[in-house]
């Protein structure tokens, strides 16, 4: 059985729960109900061993400076659990630098599949680590702000900061 462990703290996107396996963290969750991030978190591992762990504080705090200034790099190691498609989107992302944005069809292109804009938003919904994967760095081709699995204010936060350092 998978062991997780996970921690939940304050930041100033509201609250935030971050796990990890013995891999990385499996999971960035942004919300404004640690109960319901908790449960979210449940959700997602139905067959692992979860526990709150009080050690994790080091982490934690580590996941919150990262979400207070997103234009830092992340120092975790990540555990990316998705398709062989949802990976290679993600790594695209990880490449968009802070402040930036890109479109869907873009970010499409940039993986060398121009015609599977709607698989790559879906790969952008898949994502479960807010942030360090930066899907809030998709627009539509428009420039518009779009879907954001953490609301789209919070994704008109973290790119506020990111451009306003």
């Amino acid at each position: 059985m998978e062991h997780i462990r996970f921690g939940v703290a304050t930041c100033e996107l509201g609250w935030v729960l971050a796990a990890a396996t013995d891999r990385g963290l499996c999971a960035i969750e942004l919300g404004d109900d640690p109960a319901a991030l908790e449960a979210r978190l449940r959700a997602q591992f139905l067959d692992a061993h979860i526990v709150r762990d009080p050690d994790f504080g080091h982490w934690m705090e580590q996941v919150v400076a990262f979400l207070n200034a997103p234009q830092r790099a992340l120092s975790l190691p990540l555990d990316l659990r998705g398709t062989a498609f949802q990976r290679r989107v993600w790594a695209a992302l990880r490449e968009v630098q802070a402040g930036e944005t890109v479109s869907y069809a873009e970010l499409a292109a940039r993986i060398g599949k121009p015609s599977a804009v709607r698989a790559v938003a879906g790969a952008c919904a898949a994502n479960h680590l807010a942030v360090a994967i930066p899907c809030h760095r998709v627009v539509r081709k428009n420039g518009d702000l779009s879907g954001y699995r953490w609301g789209v204010e919070r994704k008109r936060r973290l790119l506020e900061k990111e451009r306003n350092g």
